[in-house]
């Protein structure tokens, strides 16, 4: 495996991201790695590192760059509300921007094929990736979303307004109790997808709570289910990517 942080010229500064791919002679499908608010750490490079030995590119920027170079919940002094804070400062137009430097980064890369690109998020970055994915039509064409919140609703950006764009496989994983994705926005949007005629599969994961893929999230992280989520970003990846 060959892994490695570096700053990467994105939207509006660098960002540092984590690069991680197979030390095997050869190139890899992209698979941007949107994180969650708790923000680029070692939990989320060690899923990363997962991703990467199926064969793929990843890349896991520090969206919070705007702000600050490095952020997240294990660093001294760092509080709940910095971060409600940083996640606040984002939007999915700035993310999408963001997301076209990542691309850019890879097509420089000659390890790297970007013809059919990936993206994954989980919680906050669930909209993101949406977004991403009908920004980019004929690029990404896988998009995954866990647990994310704000998928469907009535913000001027809601993600949904621009579904019809996409041409990637969607798929939304939906904890069964999740205050930040109730069923109501869940099933607006399973409504709004099928009406045009979206490529898509909401999946609900029972006996689990928002953030149940994090073995980190004490009290909400569920075995069974985050091995079920891999089962599935691999299998999307792999007949949509390669």
């Amino acid at each position: 495996m060959i892994e490695h942080d570096i700053d990467i010229d994105a939207a509006d500064g660098r960002a540092r991201t984590f690069i991680a791919y197979p030390d095997d002679a050869g190139t890899y499908p992209l698979v941007v790695f949107a994180m969650d608010a708790p923000g680029k750490r070692e939990e989320l490079h060690d899923m990363a590192r997962r991703l990467a030995e199926g064969g793929y590119f990843v890349v896991l920027p520090n969206l919070y760059y705007r702000e600050v170079a490095e952020f997240h919940m294990g660093m001294p002094g760092v509080t709940r509300e910095r971060l409600f804070e940083l996640m606040n400062t984002l939007s999915n137009a700035m993310v999408v921007e963001d997301v076209r430097a990542m691309i850019a980064y890879g097509e420089a890369q000659s390890a790297c094929d970007t013809s059919k690109v990936g993206i994954v998020g989980y919680c906050m970055s669930g909209p993101f990736v949406f977004a991403a994915a009908n920004a980019f039509p004929g690029q990404i064409e896988a998009a995954a979303s866990i647990h994310g919140v704000r998928l469907f609703g009535d913000a001027p950006d809601s993600p949904h307004l621009n579904a019809d764009k996409a041409t990637a496989e969607l798929y939304f994983g939906c904890a069964e109790h999740d205050e930040w994705a109730p069923p109501e926005m869940v099933n607006g949007l399973d409504a709004h997808l099928k009406s045009v005629g979206a490529d898509y599969k909401i999946e609900w994961y029972p006996e689990t709570h928002h953030g149940f893929v994090f073995p980190q999230r004490e009290g909400m992280y569920h075995e069974p289910s985050a091995e079920r989520h891999w089962e599935v970003l691999f299998d999307l990846f792999g007949r949509k990517l390669k």
